[in-house]
């Protein structure tokens, strides 16, 4: 988020919706695209909501510093879909994500495409092999408990890490609970047919511009109860839009 200033509260004004000419300006795709790709449990209605999310994800997240050399590869014969790793001190095994498994073997230098087409035995030697005779190094692990133990990312010891409960906390103290409290909301919707923009539109998991899934998480907010006048339309009339924030 660039350029940031403490805005006022908005105000208790409340309109039908104004019009505006949907051929000017710069279209962005991403919201659009965020909006479907995302299923109903990675949708929020509030910040208040998906801050609860990200955090309690937080909280059954840790991280610890080992040597590659110390990682152990656990692969089942009768299982070829799964893989699993054994960490110095853990009580259980742990699931590598899509994610971190191409961590993994980059680290090795071994092609993580060619190995996920492997039965998980064949992948586990493979990436076992890498790990015990490549030059040992210290790597950063992140694992999180929801269900099972994960392993999200493996990066270098030295990584800092930004968790997304920080960054919503940061909006919020902008936007409030970015449901019209402040000036900053979830946007309204847009009548493509008559060109006339509703900024008072119920938030629902179809309309809602909040979006977290396991490893990520996405905001798009407006000021679009005070509109700026960038021209005017065919009949005269001004031509509107809303300030945006991502």
């Amino acid at each position: 988020m660039n350029n940031v200033e403490i805005l006022d509260p908005v105000r208790t004004m409340r309109s039908s919706g104004y019009k505006v000419d949907v051929s000017r300006g710069e279209r962005n795709g991403r919201v659009s695209s965020e909006w479907f790709n995302r299923p109903d449990d990675e949708r929020y209605l509030s910040l208040d909501d998906l801050w609860a999310s990200v955090k309690g994800r937080s909280e059954r997240s840790r991280s610890r510093v080992l040597q590659t050399a110390d990682i152990r590869v656990e692969a089942a014969r009768d299982n070829p879909e799964r893989l699993h790793l054994m960490l110095p001190k853990a009580h259980e095994p742990v699931a590598p994500t899509h994610w971190a498994f191409g961590q993994l073997a980059s680290i090795v230098g071994a092609p993580a495409s060619y190995l996920r087409q492997l039965p998980a035995p064949l992948a586990g030697i493979n990436l076992q092999y890498g790990l015990t005779n490549h030059r040992a190094e210290q790597v950063k692990t992140f694992e999180t408990e929801d269900g099972r133990t994960e392993l999200r990312a493996v990066t270098g010891p030295d990584y800092g890490r930004i968790h997304d409960h920080e960054l919503v906390e940061a909006v919020q103290r902008i936007a409030g609970n970015g449901t019209g409290d402040t000036r900053w909301k979830v946007p309204g919707v847009l009548d493509w047919s008559t060109g006339v923009y509703n900024p008072d539109v119920e938030i629902s998991r179809d309309t809602t511009t909040l979006y977290a899934s396991d490893r990520d998480v996405f905001l798009f907010l407006v000021d679009d109860h005070n509109p700026i006048e960038a021209g005017r339309l065919p009949d005269g009339s001004p031509d509107l839009f809303c300030g945006c924030r991502p």
